[in-house]
């Protein structure tokens, strides 16, 4: 029997997991730790140090502990979250810490875009859209605010070729990981050439990127110097595979046209697997899958269910020693709150903009219906209840625009870890929602391709049939079906265009 190494690097915690070539998780170390620091409001940083350091931790207590598996360990691979650049100097040092994908400052736009890409965005009527992604360029901020700093800066990269780098010394990524603010041609899996109409979107010049590769192409191997930090064996083969949700779309089997895979995640996502490129909404990109051939058309919500650890940590921390006594944990004493709380909340209709997205730069959270009735509990299911609206919505105009039907939802993430949560979302989009073996399903994802770079499996198809297998289906039920699906349609989808007005107002504040 032979076992695969992956580290899952999430906002939030990180995970070492080793996997059997038949998807079994033979063990796991997380670590948990503070998502960010904040300097200013708004602003979310965290340290190299801290992933590297919480890395190490991980790979010499494994190494330590479970002798027994890692001597059958014939690679590893590593999976991390998106869009978050790591600035280095000519020496490949660290500059400054790194700004994540949820930090919320923008850069100034003002000095306008080359005349000729300037008057093509407008008469396409996406400049606002456009300038929506100038400003998230970090880089671009950085530039502006931190110009001596800027001036060291030799390559820009995402924290998933630095770690390639500190496990391996080369300087390389999967293009199924370049995802972010970066010029990178996403439909041709390259970066982007200086003429394309694009490329001064991102202002960031090719010098700074590095060399991309194909997930499941070797990387390198560990280094005798990594070897002495993290206590991973010379020589380890290091595999390429992709971001986060890339692995968890992988991971739950999402292969076949007539499969979606929803994500219960920091973010959440609904995404497909496609050979054809389409664009899920304008101007925004379907990335590169795991899978050589394929494309991950993607729906995000942004800070999805991070919002239940927002709710946990701003309304439940009563619910700690009640949770402690009984040996649960609060998102499920918060589960069992909401069990009796009947589909739609009680009239309670909220909309998960949280942070704005590419097309809807201006939205803002919102929640509506309050009445003297309505409690805690009620508050939380809206959450949840508004997430899968945002995520059918984005499902539906996924499908029209791929010409896609889909018959089933696979789930991954914290959240579906939940037998409610799984129901409230079958109800919703009124499909059967599948659950696999393991909630891990980025670094099943990581695995599958791992162990098919390794010849163990024929290819990613051979290695999902004897890795990937479905353990509970949740089947719509009629009653609330119904319900969901009047608020759907005559409340939540007209909710954005009644309220649009106000939040371009205080976007202006």
């Amino acid at each position: 029997m032979s076992n695969v190494l992956v580290i899952d690097v999430g906002t939030q915690s990180m995970r070492g997991i080793i996997f059997d070539e038949k998807g079994n998780l033979l063990h796991k170390e997380q670590v948990k730790y503070v998502p960010y620091i904040s300097k200013e409001n708004g602003y979310m940083e965290q340290t190299m140090d801290m992933f590297w350091g919480v890395f190490c931790d991980i790979t010499r207590k494994m190494t330590e502990q479970r002798s027994d598996l890692m001597k059958d360990v014939i690679a590893m691979s590593v999976d991390t979250f998106r869009d978050t650049a790591v600035l280095l100097d000519e020496h490949n040092n660290v500059l400054r810490d790194l700004i994540l994908w949820s930090d919320q400052r923008v850069a100034d736009v003002s000095e306008p875009l080359p005349k000729k890409n300037g008057a093509i965005f407008k008469l396409v009527g996406i400049t606002r859209t456009v300038n929506a992604i100038r400003s998230k360029v970090k880089t671009r901020w950085i530039k502006q605010h931190e110009p001596e700093l800027w001036a060291k800066v030799h390559k820009v990269v995402h924290i998933s070729a630095y770690i390639n780098y500190l496990l391996t010394g080369n300087l390389v990524d999967s293009y199924a990981s370049t995802i972010g603010h970066f010029p990178f041609d996403h439909k041709r899996k390259r970066y982007l050439k200086e003429s394309d109409l694009v490329f001064p979107v991102y202002d960031l010049p090719l010098k700074y990127m590095v060399p991309v590769c194909a997930p499941g192409d070797c990387l390198g191997t560990v280094t005798e110097e990594c070897s002495k930090l993290t206590g991973l064996p010379v020589g380890l083969k290091v595999i390429a595979t992709g971001s986060d949700k890339g692995c968890e779309t992988l991971g739950v089997g999402c292969v076949d046209a007539n499969v979606a895979s929803v994500s219960f995640g920091t973010t959440s996502t609904v995404q497909f697997s496609t050979k054809k490129y389409f664009e899920p909404e304008p101007f925004m990109p379907a990335y590169p899958s795991v899978l050589k051939e394929y494309y991950n058309p993607e729906v995000q919500i942004f800070r999805g269910y991070w919002m239940i650890s927002w709710f946990k940590q701003n309304f439940a921390r009563h619910l700690e020693k009640r949770a402690e006594q009984l040996g649960k944990s609060v998102e499920e004493i918060m589960n069992e709150e909401i069990e009796a709380i009947p589909p739609g909340s009680d009239g309670l209709i909220l909309q998960p903009f949280w942070q704005a997205g590419l097309t809807t730069p201006e939205a803002r959270g919102s929640i509506i219906g309050f009445s003297d009735y309505h409690t805690r509990a009620h508050v939380y299911r809206a959450i949840i209840e508004g997430i899968d609206f945002a995520l059918r919505e984005g499902l539906e105009r996924m499908e029209k625009r791929g010409k896609q039907k889909i018959d089933y939802i696979a789930v991954s993430g914290g959240g579906s870890q939940s037998d409610l949560i799984c129901q409230i979302a079958a109800n919703i989009f009124n499909k059967p929602v599948k659950r696999v073996q393991t909630y891990e399903t980025s670094g099943l994802g990581a695995a599958i391709v791992t162990f098919t770079a390794c010849g163990t499996y024929a290819d990613e198809h051979e290695a999902i049939t004897n890795m990937v297998h479905y353990t509970d289906t949740f089947e719509p039920e009629p009653t609330a079906v119904t319900t969901y699906d009047h608020i759907y349609r005559n409340i939540y989808l007209k909710l954005y265009a009644k309220l649009q007005s106000f939040y371009k107002y205080l976007e202006k504040e």
